[in-house]
């Protein structure tokens, strides 16, 4: 056999050989390192990703929260403007008696209870409003109506952790509470007072809780409300913590907002 024929064959030879055993484990090593990557990777993504969507939610449920606060709070004592009935007043739209179970005095648009300590905090706080159809004004569901309603709406925390309200339309009473926001622990109010009612500033010179206001006599000089909620913190953590969530943070985040009632701030709407 010729050299030329031998070359050829030993050529074919190193051109059939496999891989050796160690090429294979570090290539299986390079495999699954580079895998491993990956997956810690992709992971890390995911967990990022839940927790912005967890703090989205949050802005999203404070906006909706104090938003629909503000929208009704502030219409407290509203009725139809800007021609009523001759001799119409607040003492006369809304006149004493029992209504959505609270006991309330002729002309009289806002009540409220304490829940407690502050840290477990459960106030209510009450408007009672009317719209004449088709004006635009909000129930403390969102919604307007098309014909004539008188409102009484009671916002409050329940032990689920939802803020919720309860509306009385036209004197009845809804059978339950309508959930409007979850991840909600506590809610605090407090009532911006005018206690020197000689003095036409229209400012708040105290803040005080539903039972101080009760008790001074108060209700008719209520000026703005204080209204503070205990969010959940969704990156509080004890165990099994994933990325972004610590121990170190609080289990709730608070945010106060102040609301000034209508026509009791120094600016008259009608």
């Amino acid at each position: 056999m010729s050299a030329i024929h031998l070359h050829r064959r030993a050529v074919h030879a190193q051109a059939q050989r496999g891989f050796t055993l160690v090429e294979l484990m570090i290539a299986i090593l390079i495999g699954l390192f580079l895998t491993g990557g990956l997956l810690t990777l992709t992971s890390a993504m995911k967990r990022t990703s839940g927790v912005q969507g967890d703090l989205s939610q949050l802005h999203d449920t404070e906006r909706l929260s104090f938003s629909l606060l503000a929208d009704v709070l502030q219409s407290s004592g509203f009725f139809t403007f800007p021609s009523p009935p001759a001799g119409t007043t607040a003492a006369t739209v809304f006149p004493s008696g029992t209504i959505g179970n609270i006991v309330w005095t002729a002309g009289q648009t806002i009540s409220g209870t304490d829940g407690g300590s502050a840290s477990a905090q459960t106030d209510t706080v009450s408007v009672r409003y009317s719209s004449a159809g088709g004006d635009g004004v909000l129930n403390c569901i969102g919604a307007t109506v098309a014909t004539a309603a008188s409102w009484v709406a009671t916002f409050q925390v329940d032990g689920l952790g939802n803020l919720q309200c309860l509306l009385t339309t036209n004197g009845t009473i809804a059978a339950t509470a309508i959930p409007i926001a979850s991840g909600v622990q506590y809610m605090q109010v407090l009532y911006g007072v005018q206690s020197n009612t000689a003095a036409a500033t229209f400012s708040v010179d105290s803040y005080l809780t539903a039972t101080q206001v009760a008790a001074g006599g108060y209700w008719p000089n209520v000026i703005s409300v204080q209204v503070t909620l205990w969010f959940v913190n969704p990156l509080y953590c004890t165990t099994n913590c994933q990325a972004g969530q610590q121990t170190t943070q609080p289990p709730t985040i608070k945010m106060t907002r102040a609301i000034a009632l209508m026509n009791k701030a120094g600016v008259n709407t009608l």
